[in-house]
């Protein structure tokens, strides 16, 4: 007879045993983290910092010299046949390297030249027909302003300096009035083009002419869009997909966002002749010490223009690329790194610098993947087009995908022109400002030797100057003020001289911009560190004392603008209720990591710990978004209608500009309301930091 097999019953262990193995654990781990030299780090340290160190150490300049080289052979417009060949360029890059990518299209209308003239008829009796475009090569637009509407005007010139309320105040003290004549800008002032030719139209001008104020590359033309808002005009909050729902073009949705009279750039040679040839009133003294051009007299003529301008409107295909790096603890939670694709000409610096260093990301994330590494979270690489038309191929993706980015969207990290020549500059929502300023500690600076990027940047009074992302300029945009993620924008130099020109070309870049794309590299290493760290770091590198204290010093300023029948309170006591929270948020990080540090069970803890500092900032969201620009909902970073007044509040701000003019009770109260909407968001982000219900 056979034997019966033996059966043994393991002892099942009783709970009281299970927690005092647990409790020992975690004080065997907190004398570990007292007494560091008593343990090695742990191997999950060992592996981020390992990772880390080989991203770095796998740049190569020399490679992003030849993607950029590749990038700009052409230029490439949005919806036009070479920007389909940058396209696939960068798709089969992607997928060269193993990763999983892929396309998302949409219909968009775009603006395109058809034709323009413009003819200066001076004082003397003569006349020259100005040339309107530089001496470029094949397949580069002519210069224009996208989604200016076709027109002609007949009539005197007026130098309006930037072009700003400040400057036609200015020149309604000398008499000057521009009702009925051509108003000719410069760039600057903080002004986009698109307000440039709001105010023109709201002083009465029939055209504007703009052009930048320099002496450098005096030829060339700066193109650029003159719509109001960003996103495809035709689908207004929604995307802009094949077989969706498309807003026809008289509908006054539509119209509102494109301008009533006509506009188009100038090159600073043909602006100075024009400038040079002007009479009437003397150039105000305030707008002196900032002009490059010996302009004497602003106007009204005697200088008469014939100015003729007709282009078109029409749908275009898009298309964004993707590479996917799927994490492998967190897949549903997403780190971004963006940049746009298309470009007005060559585009070396803007944006090909930013998709040369996105390129070479790939490419290194590669090589660590390679080497064993999985990112914890998902990581996409995302290539937009359209940007030039106003932020275009991003807004419509963000649309598209406004829950899942909600909900599970980590940060964005955007970079446009990678290289614009010296000096890092940073953009950021504050959360993200301790993290900035740890990763540009371990990236060497390219142009001093034996100094970090963080190193060369303080010295210039850059740790205390991270800039914010109120504006409307970049990719970020969509990401910040309509769906409320974490961001970044950063770039080396800024105010390049060949800014949407055909000179923006690779050989400027290699003879003025980068002669050695060490400053390429300096970027790349910044960008993919801080999405390493977003990825990978257990608990996110979120530190909102820091945005406690920026809107504490934005409430500050806010005071010393308003009078006193204005309560500042509901303001005062909410940034507190914040600022508690962030402090306590803090402190919880610091319990989770000596947790962890100890062995103890802490995944879920972190999990919905992070899932809180990631979503603190959709409580400065606002459902109603900004008064007459909806679609714009962050009320603390945003565009303002006073362009020259505050960058923050933005909804405090226009409030404060659109009083002027009405009963004082009435102006108090739309002041007040702001006021509360503000308080009431800063209250909403400081709930979801503590992630109670009250």
């Amino acid at each position: 007879m056979m034997a019966k097999p033996t059966t043994v019953f393991a002892t099942k262990p009783s709970p009281l045993s299970l927690f005092v193995v647990i409790l020992i654990l975690c004080i065997l781990g907190f004398y570990v983290l007292h007494h560091p030299h008593s343990s090695a780090p742990s191997s999950t340290s060992q592996n981020a910092s390992h990772f880390q160190n080989l991203f770095l150490s796998t740049s190569s300049n020399s490679t992003i010299s030849s993607y950029l080289r590749a990038l700009t052979l052409h230029p490439h417009l949005a919806g036009t046949k070479p920007a389909s060949d940058t396209t696939r360029y960068v798709l089969n890059h992607f997928t060269s390297l193993g990763l999983h990518a892929h396309t998302a299209t949409y219909k968009t209308l775009l603006s395109y030249p058809l034709r323009s003239s413009i003819t200066a008829h001076f004082s003397n009796g003569s006349y020259v027909d100005l040339p309107l475009t530089e001496p470029a090569g094949p397949g580069v637009v002519p210069a224009y302003h996208a989604y200016s509407p076709s027109g002609s005007a007949f009539a005197r010139v007026v130098f309006v300096n930037y072009g700003g309320e400040k400057d036609y105040h200015a020149l309604g003290l000398l008499g000057v009035n521009v009702s009925g004549c051509i108003v000719l800008a410069r760039r600057g002032g903080g002004l986009g083009r698109s307000a440039v030719v709001e105010m023109a139209e709201a002083n009465g001008a029939v055209a504007v002419l703009v052009y930048g104020d320099g002496d450098t590359w005096s030829k060339g033309f700066e193109r650029g869009h003159v719509m109001r808002g960003i996103g495809d005009p035709l689908s207004p909050g929604w995307a802009g997909v094949d077989g969706g729902e498309s807003l026809g073009l008289e509908d006054s949705e539509v119209l509102k966002r494109f301008p009533k009279i006509p506009s188009m750039p100038l090159s600073s040679e043909i602006a100075n002749s024009i400038l040079y040839s002007l009479g009437g009133a003397p150039v105000p003294l305030e707008w002196r010490g900032t002009l490059r051009s010996k302009v004497m007299h602003v106007g009204p003529g005697p200088t008469i223009l014939n100015f003729t301008y007709q282009g078109e409107k029409k749908m275009a295909t898009i298309q964004n690329v993707f590479a996917v790096i799927k994490g492998s603890e967190e897949p549903d939670r997403y780190v971004l790194l963006g940049n746009h694709r298309d470009a007005w000409t060559y585009g070396a610096v803007d944006p090909s610098s930013g998709t040369a260093s996105l390129l070479d990301i790939a490419r290194r994330f590669s090589i660590l993947s390679s080497s064993g590494w999985e990112p914890k979270r998902t990581i996409i690489l995302c290539s937009w087009d359209a940007e030039e038309f106003g932020m275009i191929g991003s807004t419509e993706w963000v649309e598209q995908n406004l829950i899942n980015l909600g909900s599970k969207a980590v940060a964005y990290l955007n970079v446009d022109c990678a290289v614009q020549g010296p000096g890092f500059f940073v953009r950021s929502t504050p959360q993200l400002d301790s993290l900035i300023l740890e990763v540009t500690k371990k990236v060497k600076d390219p142009d001093s030797e034996g100094v970090s990027v963080y190193e060369n940047w303080a010295a210039a009074g850059g740790d205390n100057n991270i800039q914010r992302l109120s504006g409307v300029d970049s990719d970020y945009a969509p990401f910040v003020q309509h769906a409320g993620v974490p961001s970044i924008d950063m770039y080396y130099g800024r105010d390049f001289p060949v800014y949407h020109t055909a000179f923006d070309s690779y050989n400027w870049m290699t003879e003025y911009g980068d002669p050695f794309f060490l400053r390429h590299v300096a970027v790349t290493g910044v960008w993919g560190l801080l999405a390493l760290h977003l990825a990978d770091d257990s608990i996110l590198p979120f530190d909102y004392v820091s945005y406690a204290n920026e809107l504490q010093l934005y409430k500050n300023i806010l005071s010393n603008l308003l009078d006193q029948q204005i309560s500042l309170h509901p303001l005062t006591m909410s940034i507190q209720e914040f600022a508690s929270a962030a402090k306590e948020a803090n402190n919880e990080s610091k319990k989770l990591r000596l947790q962890e540090t100890a062995g103890c069970f802490v995944d879920m803890k972190k999990r919905a710990f992070n899932d809180r500092l990631m979503l603190a900032e959709k409580g400065f969201l606002d459902a109603d978004g900004l008064k007459g620009r909806k679609w714009f909902k962050h009320l603390v970073f945003g565009p303002s209608n006073d362009h020259e007044r505050l960058d923050f509040f933005p909804g405090i701000t226009d409030s404060i500009t659109r009083s002027t003019g009405i009963i004082e009770r009435e102006r108090l109260t739309a002041v007040q309301h702001e006021i509360w909407r503000v308080a009431r968001a800063i209250q909403r982000a400081a709930s979801a930091l503590r992630g109670e219900l009250t």
